[in-house]
């Protein structure tokens, strides 16, 4: 999946939760982006892994949580979730998040 350019419509949605669907975007062994679909109410349950992840919040608004502080996201702000820190998220409005991880999410494919 190293390919350089990528189109949004050719890749599937993933359901991989109630109100939640991704898409995998790109990836390579150092970097993954991934799309993910959030209906109101969706839940990002809290969970840690050794990856570094950076999320854009394309759209929507979320309570994101990052080892044990809460926060309000809209549209056009992110988050930086270093290695091995709880984390996770409440959709309060429908939205998608972008996330970045580094390295790439073997456990995603």
């Amino acid at each position: 999946m190293t390919q350089q350019f990528i189109e949004d419509e050719k890749i599937e949605w993933d359901q991989i939760d109630e109100g939640v669907e991704r898409k995998i975007m790109a990836y390579d062994q150092s970097l993954m982006m991934v799309k993910i679909n959030f209906q109101k109410g969706g839940i990002g349950p809290l969970h840690k892994h050794p990856h570094v992840q950076i999320t854009h919040v394309q759209s929507g608004k979320f309570e994101v949580s990052i080892d044990g502080k809460k926060q309000i996201l809209k549209s056009g702000d992110a988050f930086l979730v270093s290695s091995n820190l709880v984390h996770g998220v409440l959709c309060l409005e429908e939205g998608i998040l972008i996330d970045t991880f580094s390295p790439m999410r073997e456990d995603f494919l």
